[in-house]
């Protein structure tokens, strides 16, 4: 296959995903961009329903386990019964299994963290022992930084479960991702958006990743097709420190990578998760050293980032990026990685939120 959509047309494409309403919606954008990018494609996309769905009434740090939503939809991949995987790439852990790989990411949504109120009342305008939902520690541990007199609800379900809590009286404000609201088509429900120096998203936030078989060179040239060079630049570095860290849903943390003007600049923080210890960070280097253009080349992926092949210098610079931020965090706290601030270590829980 060369890249032509001649060559795309009749090829059958099988697509995992999760079966949650945000998850079909982000699957079916990706299959439209897809045949928009190669007219002809036929695909069948298959829902899989992962541990991380199965278990709704305890908070993720508590489950434990690598990759709970993305497990199960790996294991297809593996075995054959699907060909590509559409994931949120903030669900999937720094270390991907032995025979896969991320082919392409499209390009990145929002990654900024909304406050949807009740009242319509920005998060500083909130009355004190006012209920906030989330599951995120990430969430809690910024909550609370920002607001110590709001009580912090931990929160699970879907998008509409969340919203309908907060309609119906029973917490006063929920604290969601942009992205999945915008994809849902519910931006209109955003009473603020939190400033995302200060609010650091988490690892990847907005950002879609398709996952593969690294011997599957034709389901990589299709994947190539949706990908974004900018997209890839910042996962790279975001991923570089979630694997420095060795961070995961039981330790709040959060990385956000971008260009601002000539450089290239990542936003970084670690926690405990009593909130006792916090560090935070910025880090940039010149654009150029990290440079990149949206959409170009050949996937290269490395160190489990993806992106074009414009040079293995763009890309260690902007994991060095991510590296170093981790360094410094975990410097500043004396830990070598972040089970260090868990009394009795990690449990094995990988999500990061």
């Amino acid at each position: 296959m060369t890249g032509t959509a001649e060559q795309a047309a009749g090829l059958l494409l099988r697509v995992g995903t999760r079966g949650s309403t945000l998850a079909r919606t982000q699957t079916d954008w990706v299959v439209g961009r897809l045949r928009d990018r190669w007219p002809g494609l036929e695909v069948e996309v298959h829902v899989i329903r992962t541990r991380g769905d199965a278990i709704q009434d305890r908070p993720l740090a508590e489950v434990g386990g690598k990759g709970l939503f993305v497990k199960e939809i790996e294991d297809a991949l593996l075995a054959g019964r699907v060909d590509l995987a559409v994931h949120s790439a903030k669900d999937v852990p720094a270390e991907l299994p032995a025979g896969l790989t991320l082919l392409a990411c499209p390009p990145r949504e929002d990654p900024r963290d909304v406050l949807v109120a009740r009242d319509g009342l920005a998060l500083e305008e909130l009355p004190p022992g006012a209920r906030v939902g989330t599951s995120s520690l990430r969430r809690q541990s910024l909550l609370r930084r920002a607001r110590p007199d709001l009580v912090v609800v931990p929160l699970r379900g879907n998008v509409d479960t969340r919203l309908r809590k907060v309609a119906a009286g029973e917490l006063d404000a929920v604290v969601l991702a942009a992205a999945g609201l915008a994809r849902l088509g519910l931006l209109g429900r955003v009473t603020q958006y939190l400033e995302p120096r200060t609010f650091i998203p988490a690892v990847a936030q907005g950002i879609l990743a398709l996952e593969g078989r690294a011997a599957d060179g034709g389901t990589a040239r299709l994947a190539l097709g949706v990908h974004d060079g900018e997209t890839a630049l910042a996962l790279t570095a975001e991923r570089a420190f979630l694997e420095r860290v060795a961070g995961g849903c039981q330790v709040p943390m959060g990385a956000h990578c971008r260009r601002e003007g000539e450089r290239l600049v990542l936003d970084a923080f670690l926690a405990s998760p009593d909130g006792g210890r916090f560090a935070a960070t910025r880090r940039s280097l010149p654009a150029a050293a990290g440079g990149g253009s949206a959409g170009g080349g050949a996937v290269a992926p490395a160190e489990g980032g993806v992106g074009p092949a414009d040079g293995p210098a763009v890309w260690e610079a902007a994991a060095a990026l991510g590296r170093e931020a981790a360094e410094e965090l975990l410097a500043e706290l004396g830990v070598g990685t972040a089970a260090d601030l868990v009394p009795g270590g990690f449990q094995g829980g990988w999500r990061v939120r």
